[in-house]
């Protein structure tokens, strides 16, 4: 972590990454909070490499740099929030610092912890990211506690990799008769060419992104009132809801609901909990973005 010396305020740069299981998106803005450019790119979990997720980082960040007419030596005036999944052992994050990042300082946490920071402006409260992974996290009193998030298949409940490892497993069930066919289950099947060999194939390669590529397709489903569709994602709320309740019992009145997945499984809620959840204020971005700031 560097100091501000040589650099005055009004120059400074801000850059907030939110780097998950599927995608990396960044954000460059100027000390008071304005955006100046954003950037994408693909998987930044260094726990399934980490090379390809810092290198995932530093793709994102140049093209937000571009999107902002930045160059090369902007890099010295750059501080960043980086809010990776996968950062929650120390092996992970010791890795991820050595890296080598061109940046001026570095605040590295969790992307749950860069949610939770951006859905309640830094104020207490607390998240339950369900996209490709899932984590929930609350920020109390100036303390932050992670629940879950060990990664897939241990942990990760409720998140659109254990989504589509459900999907499979019924699916290939129900082509062998041992449960009931729906058009979702023959869908998933087409995609294996029905050959379940082929699915024992595909999962000696497949990474926890490629469980959740099948999001999309029982969302699609969902929406014919497929009932496999409204059984997995049923199945998605009450794992959800397992652990919005211990974020309520550990002091937190909201929960906002983050990622992907969280849109569909919202209306699914068991009842109990349904008032506790919300939308976020603002996204992972923007609280990696005041992870950057307090580095100043």
């Amino acid at each position: 972590m560097s100091s501000m010396t040589n650099i005055r305020k009004e120059d400074v740069l801000l850059l907030g990454v939110d780097g998950g299981g599927t995608s990396c998106r960044a954000r460059i803005s100027d000390i008071n909070g304005a955006t100046l450019g954003e950037g994408f790119a693909g998987s930044a979990n260094p726990r399934t490499g980490l090379d390809s997720a810092c290198n995932a980082i530093m793709q994102a960040t140049r093209a937000a740099m571009d999107n902002a007419r930045l160059k090369e030596n902007d890099f010295d005036r750059m501080y960043a929030g980086l809010g990776l999944a996968g950062v929650n052992q120390q092996k992970e994050r010791d890795m991820v610092l050595g890296w080598g990042f061109p940046f001026a300082g570095v605040f590295l946490e969790t992307d749950a912890y860069a949610a939770c920071m951006g859905a309640f402006e830094g104020k207490d409260g607390a998240i339950l990211i369900l996209g490709t992974g899932s984590c929930g996290a609350s920020f109390l009193n100036g303390e932050m506690r992670t629940l879950g998030g060990w990664g897939f298949p241990v942990s990760d409940h409720g998140s659109g990799a254990s989504l589509g490892l459900a999907a499979i497993r019924y699916s290939l069930l129900a082509h062998e008769g041992m449960k009931e066919s729906t058009p979702l289950s023959k869908a998933i099947m087409a995609t294996f060419d029905n050959t379940p060999e082929n699915a024992v194939a595909w999962q000696d390669s497949a990474l926890p992104r490629d469980y959740g590529s099948y999001g999309p397709l029982i969302v699609e489903h969902l929406g014919y009132g497929d009932k496999l569709a409204e059984q997995l994602i049923q199945e998605s709320a009450n794992d959800a809801a397992m652990m919005i309740r211990v974020l309520h019992q550990r002091g937190a009145n909201k929960c906002a609901l983050v990622g992907g997945l969280s849109e569909f499984v919202l209306p699914w809620l068991p009842e109990d909990v349904s008032p506790l959840a919300t939308l976020p204020k603002g996204d992972a971005m923007h609280g990696a973005l005041l992870m950057a700031k307090s580095l100043l």
